[in-house]
């Protein structure tokens, strides 16, 4: 369970929270976010993985932070359908494209979108 207390005490989240989730729109850039996928195993970033933080980045800036992941994903699936939807944008971001491509792209994820006291961890 997050312990806001300890996450405002705790200097080395530097804007982000515990799951390095950005908290605002305002410190993002492309290099930041390439950056960071790198550090995560991606890689340069393609043209579409850039649609896809280019698209979750306008939704968070016309909608607010979206009330679940499921929503965030069927908007994406409808602007990625030809390309071939949810699995390729799984293919693209192998951690979800929620999840991921929110990180990256500096905006907040969903609620519930990710918990990592689920599922093995070994």
């Amino acid at each position: 369970m997050l312990d806001i207390n300890k996450m405002i005490d705790d200097s080395n989240l530097n804007g982000h929270d515990p799951e390095g989730h950005m908290y605002d729109l305002k410190p993002w850039s492309r290099a930041i976010a390439q950056t960071q996928a790198r550090v995560e195993g991606l890689g340069d970033l393609s043209e579409t993985q850039w649609r896809v933080i280019g698209a979750l980045r306008g939704l968070y800036r016309n909608n607010g932070r979206a009330g679940s992941a499921r929503q965030l994903v069927r908007a994406l699936e409808r602007d990625f359908a030809i390309e071939g939807g949810r699995r390729y944008l799984y293919d693209m971001f192998p951690d979800g494209p929620v999840t991921q491509g929110s990180r990256l792209a500096g905006v907040p994820a969903p609620p519930y979108s990710s918990d990592s006291s689920f599922g093995w961890s070994g």
